[in-house]
């Protein structure tokens, strides 16, 4: 970076450069919409959201372009100390293919804001979004060089990103088990920095204060069917209170067949297909755990159609916290629900999980809240809501095996710089 165009852009033209790729991109809106319902097979409404908190991540940073400021720190002697935040320098983005726009968008934005260059690499089974972005990227004026989209599988361009000794840090958000290749690879390498958003298992917890039964069941329905269930932090396990538990678990399963299942460009279609054949022979293999272990089906557990990547939106009850499909990230339309009796008992089991991206609760008892969602070991927690966004201030992230770092807010932004302290010894001159 050092002496090129880019590095002596000032904040006001960065800033001034985001806003008119978020106009560009906001154009583009139904092009791309259109372009990952062919790609990904998500319901063109629901794409054309994504492609919209694509947009609004670019304003969002745009402002942030000159409001990272440093700080003077009180000195003992004669020095003015400050310490102040530079950009890292090259940054590899790996994109997951699941939200291909906004995560995207969630390496692009700040890595501009800052001043820092980016090598990208969209996900292999849904790279049109990104290619086409790159056109906008030209229209821009964005300078060469800035943001480059390389296409290509894991373990060879994704590999080479990691590896190569003049990337500076790999932002990634995709699955654990490549999470731990990437940390490999930044050791065997030059020990780049790294911020990993991973997988999840996340507890949704009900109580039996919770207020409207079928609301909140369908509540939980939406948050563990989000995007076909190919969500990180999708609420996978639902603990209910025993005393409403059957009522629950009716509500849930009347809700989950009321989901109409069709192509991304069907009217009316609220569950598309699942990103591909690999994925979908893994849902289908745990939902056949789950019957041969003991779980209740209550509705859904097949393929549906004879042509697509399409399964029916799943429901189990009596699940039981040792089964296959209470620990394993499935990745797809099936609800798992749990019965428990104490607020104890259900913060330990909820707990009881290598991850920790997310969790949920509902009751209308505030202290309650409070106390479980500072229990639960999980890097977002929502309460009387899930899946819902506040902003792109709020940093998100998660413990355990779900991930390193944060992504969003303030805090991505310190992740991609390098903080410099700086000590300036003062002349020896005294004023009287």
């Amino acid at each position: 970076m050092q002496g090129s165009e880019w590095r002596n852009y000032s904040p006001r033209q960065r800033r001034e450069l985001m806003l008119k790729l978020a106009g560009i991109l906001d154009r583009e809106c139904v092009t791309l919409a259109s372009l990952e319902v062919l790609d990904n097979g998500k319901p063109f409404v629901k794409a054309f959201v994504d492609m919209k908190i694509g947009v609004e991540a670019l304003r969002y940073y745009a402002g942030w372009t000159d409001k990272l400021a440093g700080q003077t720190i009180p000195s003992c002697g004669p020095y003015l100390s400050y310490i102040k935040y530079e950009p890292i320098g090259v940054v590899g983005g790996i994109a997951p293919w699941n939200y291909p726009i906004p995560m995207i968008m969630n390496k692009v934005a700040p890595c501009l804001a800052l001043g820092n260059t980016l090598v990208l690499k969209p996900a292999e089974q849904s790279p049109l979004t990104a290619l086409h972005f790159c056109s906008l990227i030209v229209e821009a004026g964005v300078p060469p060089g800035v943001i480059n989209v390389i296409p290509g599988y894991g373990p060879t361009a994704g590999a080479a990103i990691c590896e190569h000794l003049d990337v500076d840090m790999v932002t990634f958000t995709g699955s654990t088990e490549v999470g731990r290749l990437i940390q490999k690879a930044s050791g065997n390498s030059n020990l780049k920095k790294t911020l990993l958003e991973m997988g999840g298992k996340s507890p949704l917890i009900i109580f039996d204060d919770a207020g409207d039964i079928e609301k909140v069941a369908q509540h939980a329905v939406d948050s563990c069917y989000e995007n076909m269930g190919q969500c990180c932090c999708a609420a996978t396990r639902t603990f209910v209170q025993e005393s409403i538990y059957d009522q629950f678990v009716k509500k849930c399963k009347e809700y989950a067949l009321k989901k109409k299942v069709g192509g991304g460009g069907e009217p009316g279609v609220h569950h598309g297909p699942q990103i591909d054949e690999e994925q979908l022979n893994k849902i289908l293999d745990l939902i056949s755990d789950g019957k041969k272990e003991g779980a209740m089906l209550q509705c859904g557990g097949n393929r549906h159609g004879k042509k697509g990547y399409f399964i029916e939106p799943t429901v189990f009850s009596n699940v039981e916290d040792n089964m296959k499909i209470a620990k394993e990230e499935i990745f797809g339309p099936v609800q798992s629900i749990f019965k428990f009796k104490t607020v104890e008992e259900v913060i330990e089991r909820a707990n009881n999980t290598s991850y920790g991206l997310a969790a949920g609760v509902f009751t209308k008892d505030i202290d309650r809240a409070i106390a479980v969602s500072s229990a639960l070991q999980a890097g977002t927690v929502w309460v009387n809501c899930y899946l819902e966004s506040p902003g792109f201030g709020m940093p998100f992230g998660g413990h355990k095996q779900s991930g390193i770092g944060r992504d969003s807010g303030e805090e991505v932004l310190k992740q991609m710089c390098e903080m410099k302290s700086v000590v300036i010894r003062s002349g020896d001159q005294q004023i009287d």
